[in-house]
């Protein structure tokens, strides 16, 4: 299967922009059509599906607990500490067993702290979660030590890179969501030379239909959204249970006033203010929707909202996990993801990510006009401090 170089026109310019999408690198400069040939990942998109897929029942089961659990109770970080934990061990056990040579995880746990004096209990209780969801799988005929268990959450040691093939796992993005039994996602991305080539989004708590119509707690409304994307074969989203896939794309929207956005639920995780000012210069009407996660890139793909603005304070890096499965999963629904200078997100760099100030998103019609605000933001907030 091939695949042509993607790239969009601003309808001002009627010429390439310097937009390109995350996982794929500038065309050659001596073919002006340029055709990259696309590997088949239908063995990895199956692991991925299934790893993530484990991770989130085990972590559905641990919040259940959790909020049925008194109030004094839910003030102990405990629950996500065993749900994170017991996350990454079950994905980093599931992608080594279907893929034992050469398997390289970059992860956000290790067990260094589950090592120390006081950690035994947290490790039983993890360890029991782990094979509990083994079990009730019946894919793998295996019972884990609690050794066992520590050794696969320290798969995830892996610093990535620009060479060779990497998995990058982020166990639960948005444990201030999962405490308050919000949104969190099971991320995970596969890196092939650097790029994204797929990515898998486990949602628990993101409702089947569009938040727009539901909103995040509607009761009668099925929850549990599985988002899956391979290089040049779209997006597509399934309910958790595993019934049928729909192919999904972001919002047509071209009119910023008709738009609505995304931005993160914790003030600490994103400039609410610099958000504002450039919704403000775009003209958008609506309140902003603030959810946890990359479930935000996961209701994106499916045109939930239009734009999704990640503005992070001076001084935070943002790591690989947190935007390489929200990344391919957008960009393979139609969107566009770029930092705040219109470059590409680098994953080829190690565990980090180096950007300009902060994480665009939108359609490709919207983004030259987004773009536009927030440099404009950006310059007129320094100016005034």
């Amino acid at each position: 299967m091939s695949i042509n170089w993607l790239r969009f026109v601003s309808p001002s310019l009627k010429k390439p922009s310097l937009f390109h999408l995350c996982h794929l690198p500038p065309p050659p400069p001596s073919s002006s059509s340029a055709v990259i040939v696309a590997m088949s990942y239908d063995k990895e998109l199956a692991a991925a599906k299934k790893a993530a897929s484990l991770a989130a029942r085990l972590c559905q089961k641990v919040q259940k607990a959790l909020l049925q659990s008194d109030v004094q109770s839910k003030n102990d970080k405990s629950p996500v500490t065993v749900a994170d934990y017991g996350s990454q061990a079950l994905v980093s056990f599931v992608l080594q067993q279907e893929f034992p040579d050469n398997f390289s995880l970059v992860a956000e746990e290790d067990s260094k702290d589950l090592r120390k004096d006081g950690g035994q209990e947290i490790v039983e209780r993890i360890t029991k979660l782990v094979n509990d969801s083994l079990t009730s799988d019946g894919s793998y005929n295996v019972t884990l030590s609690t050794e066992g268990v520590l050794k696969a959450i320290d798969n995830g040691r892996s610093e990535g890179g620009s060479q060779g093939r990497h998995w990058v796992l982020d166990p639960i993005d948005g444990t201030k969501g999962f405490l308050r039994g919000d949104q969190y996602a099971i991320a995970l991305a596969l890196l092939e030379g650097g790029k994204v080539v797929l990515g898998v989004l486990a949602c628990p708590n993101l409702p089947l239909t569009s938040l727009s119509d539901a909103g995040q707690h509607s009761p009668n409304n099925k929850v549990g959204c599985l988002f899956f994307a391979v290089v040049g074969g779209g997006t597509y989203m399934q309910p958790l249970d595993g019934s049928s896939a729909v192919k999904v794309q972001v919002s047509a929207v071209e009119n910023p006033e008709e738009a609505s956005f995304f931005e993160s639920y914790e003030a600490a995780h994103s400039m609410h203010d610099l958000s504002s000012l450039i919704a403000q210069k775009l003209g958008v009407k609506a309140p902003p929707v603030r959810i946890d996660s990359q479930a935000k890139y996961g209701a994106l793909s499916r045109g939930d909202g239009a734009i999704y603005l990640r503005l992070p304070h001076k001084g935070y890096r943002e790591k690989i996990w947190d935007h390489a499965a929200g990344c391919i999963v957008v960009t393979e629904a139609g969107g566009v993801v770029t930092d705040a200078a219109g470059q590409p997100l680098d994953f080829s760099k190690g565990k980090y990510l180096d950007l300009d100030t902060g994480i665009i998103v939108t359609n490709q019609k919207l983004m030259p006009l987004l773009f536009n605000a927030v440099r404009k933001s950006i310059q007129e907030k320094a100016s005034s401090l």
